[in-house]
């Protein structure tokens, strides 16, 4: 059993560990609303295919477990990368009470996919080094006590949203406080996928542009210095006066 991460969208996104891993797995278990076709084609011709976008939890563990028992290689594919809002976790804990092996490999997460696209490091020397990623609560699990976008903005790092979109105008107000509304924001839609969206604006300007460009679904929000950085001092990774014989090429 493989948990996979499918990557942002774009089928040549994913791991060459994770497309080769596709390539021998008799059964293969994909959210349908966000695997690409393409994606898809790495399985072998006769693979079985199933989406489960209609299967709740217990009903996609079973066909997990059923294909276990037939003695497939099984491949479920996540949506970004597995370590992060990806439910896997709760997959995990009924395969171990079931006896099913599993190992995990990483694919590329959603905010990297918008940093790429946006042209962006979100780690800048002296001006942002730290990032924070998070959600907005909607109909969807409670968020846990003090992980609330105003502890978050307290530290006035550069922050990055997932689920958020439908709610960017409470985002904003709550954001407010703690942000100039000159601070720079953005959002990014469906990153690597065909009808990607990029728009670049502040804290002032973003819900409105995200509403006038008719954004809903698939979308990162970004906050931060970091997204307009310029003259910020370089890195000591490269400095002429580092030590490169006793130092390893590292941060």
């Amino acid at each position: 059993m493989h948990f996979i991460g499918a990557g942002p969208g774009a089928a040549d996104l994913i791991t060459v560990r994770g497309r080769d891993l596709l390539g021998r797995c008799g059964t293969c278990l994909y959210p349908g609303s966000m695997t690409p076709t393409a994606l898809l084609a790495y399985c072998p011709d006769d693979a079985v295919l199933i989406d489960t976008a209609n299967l709740d939890l217990p009903a996609i563990v079973e066909r997990m477990a059923e294909a276990h028992r037939d003695g497939h290689e099984i491949a479920r594919l996540c949506s970004g990368d597995p370590s992060i809002y990806s439910a896997v976790a709760e997959q995990m804990r009924r395969l171990d009470a079931a006896g099913v092996p599993y190992d995990v490999t990483p694919g590329v997460p959603a905010f990297a996919a918008a940093a790429a696209l946006l042209n962006r490091e979100l780690t800048v020397p002296e001006v942002g080094q730290s990032l924070v990623i998070t959600r907005a609560q909607a109909r969807s699990t409670a968020m846990p006590p003090g992980e609330t976008l105003a502890n978050f903005a307290r530290t006035g790092t550069t922050l990055a949203l997932h689920l958020a979109i439908n709610r960017i105008e409470q985002v904003v107000d709550e954001l407010r406080p703690f942000y100039q509304k000159t601070c720079p924001a953005a959002v990014v839609a469906l990153a690597s996928q065909p009808g990607e969206q990029v728009l670049r604006g502040t804290l002032g300007t973003i819900a409105a542009q995200a509403r006038e460009a008719g954004i809903s679904r698939a979308a990162m929000i970004f906050v931060g210095e970091v997204l307009a950085a310029e003259g910020f001092p370089d890195s000591f990774l490269y400095s002429a006066t580092r030590d490169r014989a006793n130092q390893p090429e590292s941060l």
